[in-house]
């Protein structure tokens, strides 16, 4: 009996992830859509690509990259700086679901990745997607 190959086997490995992770940041840069995001991250987006290529690795079942370099993700806490409201998670999806439809072929596993990365991405956000507006006292 042989082991079922993991999403990280599946994507093609370190040099299908790293595909789709470069295109990610490609589309960052040139989509209208990814501008509030955009401007979340420094000048150059090497870093962030590569701690995203990191992070996929091990999310995906390959190498521990991310957790061995800077350990535990703990994502939310790690994006609570940032300003991160529907536009800006909906601007990444965006780059992610380009990134990844451009470059995977196997349209199960993009389907599967997507049923994944999208509330995780979503569970990032940190800004009210419609301010509540609270009664005035005087009102009621």
């Amino acid at each position: 009996m042989t082991d079922a190959p993991t999403l990280y086997d599946r994507i093609g490995g370190e040099a299908g992830l790293r595909r789709m992770t470069q295109r990610m940041y490609v589309l960052m840069d040139t989509l209208p859509e990814a501008a509030a995001v955009r401007a979340q991250h420094p000048a150059t987006l090497d870093g962030s690509e590569q701690k995203l290529f990191e992070f996929l690795s091990g999310w995906l079942g390959g190498p521990p990259l991310f957790t061995q370099k800077h350990g535990a993700p703990m994502l939310r806490a790690r994006h609570l700086p940032f300003r991160i409201g529907m536009e800006e998670a909906g601007g990444w999806l965006a780059c992610f679901h380009g990134a990844m439809t451009e470059t995977v072929d196997d349209a199960e596993l993009r389907d599967l990745m997507w049923s994944r990365i999208e509330p995780l991405a979503l569970h990032m956000r940190n800004l009210q997607a419609v301010p509540l507006r609270w009664a005035d006292p005087q009102d009621a």
